[in-house]
């Protein structure tokens, strides 16, 4: 008898962990835009779980990669930050598997060309067109996957806008190669480690990961300007439900918008699209509060 209960616990508990709905440990698992790495991984991570008790699991990659992930059912979460609304897009509706019903835009930040200030480059940074030192020889750059992350989409839709704007009509091909050329494209989350380490002498940053990590940045013309419309949402099949709402509710607080002030982050009147009636209550009213 003892043993057949003992066998009996050992399978309940095993099919507690196993099944994906299970909030194991009051852990939240936020899906979110890559060049989020530093604000989400030290600052609002570690805030959240100090306001909350609950604890704060990242995962950072091409926005647009993680929604593919989605639908595949490779990847689950509990909120999902994007660096474009077109990603929540294409995962609302039936023909996209209803993974998101709403989402919320909270934050902006522009589109820059970012360099490592021991290159042996940075100094014609200073001096000349930032285009013209994208194109002398032996420059290393880095951006990210057009089809996996929305700023590797923006570069090349910002440098299309330069060779037209800069009478250049092969500055597309001299500069950026092929949409996916290997030499060039990185995953979103170690473009900065990249550049940092000297691998690269230049590559293509928002604004939160060049102010944030001190990265020497040049804007370019406003003609040009390209920029992350970060979004958040709690998927529809989120785990934690109730631990998402929290995360959420601690983003759009006072506390989580000084946060992303401080980490470079264009703070913006939060604006909700899809079904505001699928939207908590609680979420509701801090979106009502930071009107």
């Amino acid at each position: 008898m003892i043993r057949k209960l003992l066998a009996s616990v050992t399978v309940i508990a095993s099919m507690a962990m196993a099944t994906p709905g299970f909030a194991q440990d009051n852990t939240v698992n936020v899906l979110y835009a890559g060049s989020l790495v530093n604000l989400m991984e030290r600052s609002v991570g570690p805030a959240f779980e100090k306001s909350t008790g609950l604890q704060f699991r990242g995962y950072a990659a091409g926005s647009n990669k993680i929604a593919n992930e989605i639908k595949g059912k490779l990847r689950r979460g509990d909120v999902f930050i994007s660096a474009s609304p077109k990603v929540n897009q294409s995962l609302m509706g039936a023909e996209n598997g209803d993974h998101v019903s709403w989402y919320v835009n909270f934050a902006q930040s522009p589109l820059m060309i970012g360099y490592n200030p021991k290159s042996k480059f940075a100094a014609d940074f200073k001096k000349k067109r930032w285009d013209q030192v994208l194109q002398e020889p032996g420059i290393k750059v880095g951006r990210t996957d057009p089809k996996l992350d929305p700023k590797g989409a923006f570069t090349v839709e910002m440098m299309t806008k330069a060779a037209d704007l800069y009478h250049q009509p092969d500055l597309v091909e001299k500069t950026l190669g092929a949409p996916d050329n290997p030499d060039q494209v990185l995953p979103e989350e170690t473009l900065v480690g990249r550049l940092q380490s000297g691998q690269l002498d230049a590559g293509f940053f928002y604004s939160t990961e060049t102010s944030d990590l001190k990265i020497p940045a040049i804007q370019p013309a406003p003609e040009l300007h390209a920029q992350a419309s970060y979004t958040l949402t709690i998927l529809n099949d989120a785990p934690d439900n109730a631990g998402a709402v929290r995360f959420v509710n601690f983003l759009l607080s006072a506390e989580g918008r000084a946060l992303l002030k401080q980490h470079g982050v264009d703070v913006i009147k939060p604006t909700v699209s899809g079904n505001g009636s699928a939207i908590p209550p609680s979420v509701q009213a801090v979106l009502d509060a930071a009107q």
